[in-house]
């Protein structure tokens, strides 16, 4: 779940919320949703593809910078994201609220975290009010350097000023949930409501913790070397969906733990890995090679919708697949050109927040979209 700049990232990939090869609980929609989305200006013609058949109406909320990572609140009428758009002030990430109908043309949404440092991987607590995410704001308010490239290969940092922070929705911090050494942050939150999924290097890697959400009880997940984040549960929280990349041959395993101890991962290779909520019965998902990430949950909890660039062979286009849990039926949902990555789905299953290259008249943004999803 790690993000930086995605058209960088694409770009990369040429010559990755991370990539590649060179890289809750509604039963309906509220009340609230469902008036304003008889509302809303869908843009089919020009925003869907032919063979996109599972969105029935898309929007596009954002338009300029990077954006990304939108998540719903638990009633499905508010979304988080972050963004880095220099036009709203930005030099790094940071979060940002919106209402579920809203889109962004012409005006700024509200920044909701502090403006200090660096944010990651915002989602929202059960009660609609607060928000858990990851900031480098306490060790230093400025913006820290982003590597992207080390020996000619493409790299992203793991920050040790990373910890998990729980917010207010007008950017009050009410609590610290980690105040351990080293990176702490890619937080999401179990759709019971009781649970935190985190990636730390506590441990002296990257693995897989959770906690309650007031940060008590963390218990270790994965134990395996290698690189495991981005990690969701499925809508009944009795399972674990994430991103890895496993190194095993001799060489792969030394250039893995000294690019950790600069604190660098090469996400070039990741595969989907499942397991319960307890860390049990943990399986490799997917073995598409190139890079398979930021992995989802669709509603029914029977399939996964994930982003891969397993079918390009320059490093681009990345589309949306969906895939059953026994690894069966891969299925392409997106067939963009260059993007899309980041799925979300609603609690109640009817919408899809992503991000997308799509629209942005061949320049460098990613913006949100909200699609009105079929099955």
């Amino acid at each position: 779940m790690k993000y930086l700049s995605l058209l960088a990232f694409v770009s990369l990939l040429i010559s990755c919320k991370k990539t590649p090869k060179e890289v809750l609980v509604s039963e309906k929609p509220s009340a609230a949703i469902a008036s304003e989305n008889n509302n809303m200006q869908w843009d089919n013609d020009s925003l869907i593809y032919p063979e996109e058949k599972h969105f029935k109406n898309i929007r596009q909320v954002t338009f300029g910078g990077d954006n990304a990572e939108a998540y719903w609140s638990f009633d499905d009428t508010q979304l988080v994201f972050q963004s880095n758009n220099k036009a709203w002030g930005m030099e790094c990430d940071q979060m940002f609220l919106m209402n579920a109908s809203e889109t962004f043309k012409d005006r700024q949404p509200p920044m909701i975290s502090t403006g200090k440092g660096r944010t990651t991987c915002a989602y929202f607590l059960p009660d609609n009010k607060h928000y858990v995410y990851g900031s480098t704001h306490l060790a230093d308010e400025a913006c820290p350097e982003v590597p992207l490239r080390k020996n000619g290969n493409y790299v992203w940092p793991v920050y040790d000023s990373f910890d998990i922070y729980v917010s207010d929705l007008e950017g009050n911090i009410t609590a610290q949930l980690t105040n351990e050494p080293g990176y702490d942050a890619e937080a999401t939150v179990s759709p019971k409501g009781d649970k935190i999924v985190f990636t730390s290097t506590r441990s002296g890697d990257l693995e897989l913790y959770t906690m309650n959400i007031d940060g008590t009880d963390v218990q270790q997940i994965t134990d395996e070397l290698g690189y495991d984040g981005g990690a969701f549960f499925s809508p009944d929280g009795t399972k674990l969906i994430f991103r890895s990349s496993r190194p095993k041959t001799p060489e792969a395993i030394k250039k893995y733990k000294d690019l950790l101890a600069e604190g660098l991962v090469e996400p070039t290779d990741m595969e989907l890995y499942i397991c319960n909520a307890d860390g049990s019965d943990l399986r490799q998902l997917t073995n598409l090679g190139n890079a398979n990430w930021s992995p989802f949950f669709h509603p029914s909890g029977d399939k996964i919708l994930f982003s891969s660039n397993f079918e390009a062979e320059r490093g681009f286009p990345f589309n949306l697949y969906l895939i059953d849990l026994d690894g069966k039926n891969l299925e392409r949902v997106t067939h963009g050109e260059t993007f899309d990555a980041f799925p979300v789905f609603s609690n109640d299953g009817k919408y899809l927040a992503f991000s997308s290259n799509r629209n942005n008249g061949g320049g460098r943004d990613t913006n949100l979209f909200i699609a009105e999803w079929q099955d």
